[in-house]
């Protein structure tokens, strides 16, 4: 698992940063506080618009928690399954095994101290207040405070109801806002009463508010004040039997909705159908068509924007769009008043197929680090076309390969447990066809339970491929299931048919010209099996071919694994300071893509080579912090004697030196470093200061060096993706 905590020691978490100020509710905000500080269990509720987010925000930020407060956005979750995955990813975590991801969450939680924020659950009441509830009685550090339109209804909830804000508040939120939009407004006699009259109407809701404020570019308060009396009357009228806070809230949004041009409005009906963020290309692409063209979707979005009814944000794939989940949801309803909600979320689905299909080319590329960022960012739009592509008869294929495209995101970016889940259930979905996309899922599930460890489903899955894939005629995909059936014969320790199968595949490979990460993993892999074999010039003239293929094509994960084959025979033949060089290399790859497997062999064998060159304590503390991950990725070390070789050899020499009381002092160290901590130490100087000091010892590897001492993983590229 990757515990990875955002950087500032200081305040552990991922509350957002605010970049608006934060008016009135200072008398909440101090309620809100100390009842965090009694109950463990906080609910906050309220009306859509209310600003019950923000206020948590706050009152989480001023909660002294020593593991830090984190926020949790389920507003773009749809799927109850999803719920647990959305929770390990807020935390930063990473687990490429098997278990369930709220044994993952029990088991991260177990010994923290934390505050977890969930906003936005109340479409998702049950699938949260299961895992609320569990967590809560078995995490005895563990305080929640929740967020939505609706109590958990969980044993020990205290309820927060979320007013609107004060007459007052409401006047000074306005003219900030107004103030940001209009630099020169100001609340002055001569519209003072008009604003506070249009606070009144709006009943105090901030989002009311700012829409409001939003138009002042184009109208006066005066104006703002008797349009909205029309527009209320307009929307009231149809809605008696709506509870009140709902009609006010409609009457706020419709308002503004009225208020802009029908070009506007059919834009703003047509982003309901995105989930989360979403970049200008993908809004012009699904939205355009059909009374709005292409050219002009800038520009009307650029009035949404003026308007409040979207907000900007940077983000690490460049420029992005949110619409507030209370906006797209009445945007939804105006598009499927249109009747044309169908072919907009076809349209959507399309995008984000293409999207997935060009960042599976592109990561055999320079721009690998931007592909995982755009994936990451993309993941709730993605999830919502696969939720469409399941869901609509005719579609599952689609499913499939779309789940079966992303197999760069699930294994090379530390998100194996999700893509299993969408792979299986895009197979479990099967209408009857045989399509190619089939075929993909399938070695891609088969290649992601390898990596989980869990060898039945895996071989099932590659042989059901293999087999079907020999009856259609498809090379590729025999390719593919060859490929990962030797995977799996090289991590359950069947050397001899792991180098009969990978040779085999990459054959295969090259008689269809397949070159890209897979075919370069294949080469590692095979690599490693003449490694665990003793044949370290044949592994590493495979890898310096690896490396120059990487260096051409500017790729970089494969490359990972490449750097750590050629470590391993450097080690072995004595180049220590060339093995924490390219061993660092490779760790600092892994870790920058979350890839959990690669990150934790590296710290191993890093450790061996810390023990090595005279510093035992060290490397203890780095097994120790190795101790620690492994659990997320499954089995210790896999289970193998290869694997296990380099680790039991590095333990009898630190014990040796050290004695075991201090052996296991230093390993308890190292097993209480996050990850961020253990790779920072793994990545620090060889002879840097220390809190542990080193102890002296021989600096040439003992006599036994020819053996395999260092475990090249089996699963190289495999497990880390």
């Amino acid at each position: 698992m990757r515990d990875s905590q955002r950087s500032a020691p200081a305040a552990p978490g991922n509350l957002p940063l605010e970049l608006n100020a934060f008016v009135g509710r200072s008398a909440e905000l101090t309620r809100l506080t100390e009842a965090l500080g009694t109950a463990r269990l906080v609910t906050v509720t309220g009306m859509g618009g209310v600003g019950k987010s923000r206020l948590a925000a706050h009152a989480a930020a001023r909660t002294d928690v020593r593991d830090g407060a984190w926020r949790v956005e389920l507003s773009a979750v749809r799927d109850p399954d999803l719920v647990e995955y959305a929770v390990v990813e807020a935390l930063g975590l990473t687990d490429q095994t098997s278990r369930p991801p709220r044994r993952v969450l029990l088991d991260h939680l177990a010994e923290r101290q934390l505050l977890l924020v969930l906003d936005g659950f109340e479409h998702l009441v049950d699938a949260c207040a299961s895992l609320v509830g569990e967590l809560l009685r078995r995490v005895p550090g563990l305080r929640v405070l929740a967020v939505g339109r609706r109590p958990l209804e969980v044993g020990g909830e205290r309820l927060f109801p979320l007013a609107p804000l004060t007459e007052p508040e409401a006047a000074e939120l306005f003219a900030q806002r107004a103030a940001a939009r209009v630099p020169r407004f100001a609340l002055h006699d001569g519209n003072r009463s008009d604003v506070r009259e249009l606070c009144r109407r709006l009943d105090g809701i901030p989002l009311a508010l700012e829409l409001a404020a939003g138009r002042l570019a184009a109208l006066s308060p005066t104006q703002l004040l008797s349009r909205l009396e029309d527009r209320f009357r307009l929307l009231t009228g149809g809605a008696r039997d709506a509870p009140p806070r709902h009609q006010t809230l409609r009457t706020a949004i419709g308002w503004s909705h009225e208020l802009c041009t029908p070009e506007e409005r059919l834009l703003w009906a047509r982003l309901s159908v995105f989930a989360g963020q979403f970049d200008l290309e993908a809004a012009e692409y699904v939205c355009s068509g059909d009374g709005l063209h292409s050219d002009d979707v800038l520009d009307v979005l650029g009035e949404l924007l003026a308007q409040s009814v979207l907000s900007r944000e940077e983000t690490a794939a460049g420029v992005r769009y949110r619409m507030l989940d209370t906006v797209r949801a009445y945007g939804a309803d105006w598009l499927e008043a249109t009747g044309d909600a169908d072919r907009l979320h076809r349209r959507h689905r399309d995008w984000y197929m293409g999207l997935a299909t060009w960042c599976e080319l592109d990561w055999f590329s320079p721009r690998q680090g931007e592909v995982a960022a755009r994936v990451d960012t993309e993941l709730p739009n993605l999830r919502r076309a696969l939720e469409h592509c399941l869901t609509e008869p005719g579609e599952v294929h689609l499913g499939q390969y779309l789940a079966g495209s992303l197999w760069f995101y699930w294994v090379g970016c530390g998100r194996l447990s999700e893509g299993r889940h969408w792979l299986e259930r895009s197979l479990d979905a099967e209408d009857g066809t045989q399509e190619q996309s089939r075929l993909k899922a399938l070695w891609v599930l088969g290649y992601v339970a390898v990596l989980q460890g869990d060898t039945v489903p895996a071989l099932s899955a590659l042989m059901e491929c293999r087999e079907e894939a020999e009856r259609r005629g498809n090379a590729t995909a025999v390719a593919y299931a060859e490929h990962r059936t030797g995977c799996l014969a090289l991590v359950t320790d069947d050397m001899a048919r792991a180098e009969t199968l990978l040779r085999s595949a990459l054959d295969r490979y090259h008689e269809i010209g397949e070159l890209n990460s897979n075919v370069l993993m294949g080469q590692v892999e095979l690599a490693m099996t003449l490694a665990f074999q003793g044949d370290l010039p044949g592994a590493v003239k495979l890898c310096a071919d690896v490396r120059r293929v990487c260096e051409d094509h500017g790729e970089r994960w494969a490359l990972a694994y490449a750097l750590y084959v050629l470590a391993y025979e450097a080690l072995a033949e004595g180049d220590t300071a060339r093995a924490r060089d390219l061993l660092q290399e490779c760790l600092g790859i892994a870790h920058t893509f979350h890839d959990l497997l690669g990150t934790v062999l590296s710290v191993e064998l890093l450790a061996l080579v810390t023990a090595v060159v005279g510093d035992p304590a060290e490397a203890a503390v780095l097994q120790g912090a190795a101790s620690r991950m492994w659990p997320s990725v499954g089995l210790p070390l896999f289970g193998s004697a290869h694997y296990n070789a380099p680790h039991e050899r590095c333990e009898a020499m630190a014990r040796e030196r050290l004695g075991d009381e201090r052996y296991a002092e230093c390993v308890r160290v190292g097993a209480r470093l996050e990850q961020e901590a253990a790779v920072a130490r793994a990545l620090g100087p060889a002879d840097g200061a220390r809190t542990l000091g080193a102890v002296p010892s021989q600096r040439r590897l003992p006599p036994e060096n020819r053996e395999p001492a260092v475990s090249p993983t089996s699963k190289g590229g495999e497990t880390t993706g």
